[in-house]
């Protein structure tokens, strides 16, 4: 329990970090906002998964991916798959030519349910396929990757270019996908409606401790023998592979690792918006994604959420306020918070905010006692010599 605490934790600092965190999302949020504004706040933490997961794999072990999107979209598509099977009932489908199917399918005159999405029919199946089937891609990309030793910026030409051929892939193969419009008018949830505003903030709170418990595991990596070799991996590479490690090995699983946060991440956003389209698969979202962590600051689980938050805040601000400058404005505020603060958020609080907290926590030095000083040596000679000079010579005076 002891190293529970100090190593995932984070002893006491830690603590009080994700107890702020905690506070500011279970009771803050829910008290101060209403309905919608929460319902929205809900969203936005789903993006922090993928942000989480960005920190591991691109904060600490180097490997910039430009693609986080894919995995975040496949996760969304697992879960929309299954609530879509399940609205589209025989009863709910009557009036289609071919009852039983979604709706989009039967529009673009398919006559029977794909062989890939029969499995989805199973909920156990889903919230397995969540998070493995994004991993077994990263795995192979990883793979291909990683073993032939592809440079990191190569890298991320390779990943951002995944992002652009699945939206590709998904707009054109509407009658299997749903194509542009993505996989919509999800309702129920194993007979639970997810449309009420009860329901969205339950899921609100579900998808906050997954959150917890992604930040939770991530920090438990970190605090491993992998985290050093991340950290290790990341400004000594060959270093570390001559040292008898095998480098390929431990970049593939922390990609999958970012790739399984991403997934929760989308699926938990199906369940909270309601849909999922292909607009969360390509470039731009990867990109923005990776913005979250930046800002956040790229070596902080905790940053990488506030940096979420604050960018998707400053996102919905500027385009109500300012709907024909917000883009401007959005660009302006990641330029600004990349220069002043190349480290985040979690650079800045480091820098000014935490030696100030150690400075006021610091106890106060009680003032020395003054030192005894010692008579001058003419003073005791004529102390002692006192006794003569009064003509006490006692003989004398008898």
């Amino acid at each position: 329990m002891q190293t529970f605490y100090r190593n995932v934790v984070g002893g006491r600092q830690g603590l009080v970090g994700l107890a702020i965190l905690a506070a500011l999302i279970f009771v803050v949020f829910p008290v101060v906002l209403d309905g919608f504004r929460l319902n929205l706040v809900g969203k936005y933490l789903t993006y922090a998964f993928v942000a989480v997961g960005l920190v591991l794999c691109w904060g600490y072990g180097g490997i910039l991916s430009l693609g986080q999107g894919v995995f975040f979209g496949l996760g969304g598509y697992c879960m929309a798959m299954f609530l879509k099977l399940e609205a589209s009932t025989v009863e709910a489908t009557k009036i289609q030519s071919t009852p039983g199917i979604p709706d989009f399918m039967d529009w673009n005159q398919i006559t029977a349910l794909p062989w890939f999405w029969v499995p989805f029919k199973s909920f156990l199946f889903t919230v397995l396929a969540v998070p493995i089937v994004p991993a077994l891609l990263a795995l192979v990309l990883g793979l291909a990757m990683f073993k032939r030793r592809v440079g990191d910026t190569y890298f991320a030409i390779v990943t951002q270019a995944v992002a652009l051929i699945l939206s590709v892939l998904i707009i054109g193969q509407q009658g299997l996908t749903g194509g542009v419009n993505g996989i919509t008018d999800l309702k129920t949830l194993l007979g639970w409606d997810i449309r009420t505003d009860s329901a969205r903030t339950i899921l609100y709170f579900v998808n906050g401790a997954l959150l917890f418990g992604c930040i939770l595991f991530g920090r438990f990596l970190l605090s491993s023998k992998l985290g050093k070799l991340l950290v290790a991996m990341r400004d000594k590479e060959e270093r570390v592979r001559f040292s008898g490690y095998d480098v390929a090995s431990f970049k593939v699983f922390v990609f999958c690792v970012a790739a399984a946060f991403s997934a929760i991440g989308g699926a938990m956003f199906t369940l909270q918006v309601g849909f999922m389209s292909p607009s969360f698969v390509g470039i731009v979202p990867s990109i923005e994604m990776v913005i979250f962590a930046a800002v956040g600051g790229r070596l902080s689980l905790l940053g990488a959420v506030y940096g979420t938050l604050l960018v998707n805040f400053g996102k919905s601000y500027f385009s109500e306020s300012f709907p024909q400058l917000w883009l401007f404005l959005m660009g302006g505020l990641f330029i600004a918070v990349v220069m002043a603060f190349p480290n985040g958020l979690a650079g800045l609080y480091d820098k000014y905010v935490r030696p100030r907290l150690a400075r006021a926590r610091a106890p106060v030095a009680a003032p020395a006692a003054p030192a005894a000083v010692a008579p001058p040596a003419s003073s005791q000679a004529n102390a002692h010599a006192a006794p003569h000079v009064n003509g006490a010579n006692p003989t004398e005076a008898a």
